[in-house]
This record gives structure tokens, sequence and C-alpha cells, in this order.
């Protein structure tokens, strides 16, 4: 069994049940830019990899899957690294003023640094987070530095 020439995540594509009004949160409140399809799926860049959104019917139809949600957790959280614990703040701000759910707001970390989650309008899981041990470059692309043995 090989491995991928090159280690990357390319697309998240996020399955949505309501795309106009899910456009409308990532554009009017993250501030993302909508370069997909109108009208047909929306593809965000961000940092070097692309969010999507597209339908869920035909997101799981493509994927061969069964089309069933189960429960309010999907599994998974997406996840914007702010360059400062201020940032955090104000993202959540902006985030309150604009009515998302915010189920839990920003604090100190067991890990050493500052984060906070919320909900974009069909419950997919959002953190906002300070890692002080993951630099980011002026492209706003993360790196991990190598864990250090114990």
């Amino acid at each position: 069994m090989g491995v991928l020439p090159e280690q990357r995540v390319s697309v998240i594509t996020v399955g949505v049940r309501d795309l106009a009004g899910m456009i409308r949160f990532y554009t009017e409140v993250l501030g993302f830019e909508d370069r997909g399809v109108k009208g047909e799926v929306a593809f965000f860049n961000a940092g070097g990899l692309v969010i999507g959104l597209w339908d869920e019917t035909k997101l799981a139809a493509d994927a061969g899957v069964a089309d069933d949600r189960k429960g309010a957790f999907k599994g998974f959280a997406l996840a914007f690294n702010a360059r400062s614990t201020d940032e955090v703040d104000e993202i959540f701000q902006r985030l309150e003023r604009a009515g998302a759910q915010i189920s839990k707001p920003p604090h100190k970390t067991y890990w050493g640094g500052y984060s906070g989650y919320f909900a974009d309008p069909e419950g997919n899981a959002w953190e906002v987070a300070h890692n002080p041990f993951w630099p980011i470059d002026e492209a706003g692309r993360v790196s991990i530095p190598l864990a250090k043995e114990q």
C-alpha cells in the first residue's frame, strides 16, 4: 500500500441543507468570498485550503453514501487559527453580534492556547483558536513544528 505523493488536504466540502443561507453566513459573518458556481456550490479560499458548501443530498449521492444525519455533532470541526488572543475575542464579538450559536466561549486551554467554538447555521462546529506554538506566516499558513520528545 502506497502513500500519497504529497500529504495535504486541499478541499473540505461541507454538505448543507440551506445553501443560500449558509453562503450568506460564510460571506457576511465570516468574511469569506464566494468563488463557486452561483446557486449550485460555494467555494472559499482559506489560506491554501478550499472550503466548499454543497447541497448535502448531492454530496451524499456523489460520495455514494446514505443521506442520513445522525445527531448534532458530525464528527469533525473546522478551525481558524488566529494570530492572537485579541483576534479570537474580536471574532467572537462579531459572531455574537451576528447571532451565531456559540457553544463554548473563548477561554484559556489546558494545552496553553486560547480557544472557543461556535456553530454555523446548520450546526457544523468551528473552532477559533490562538495556538502560540504554531507559527502563522504572512500569507496565513500555519506550520506545525516537530513535537519535542518527552
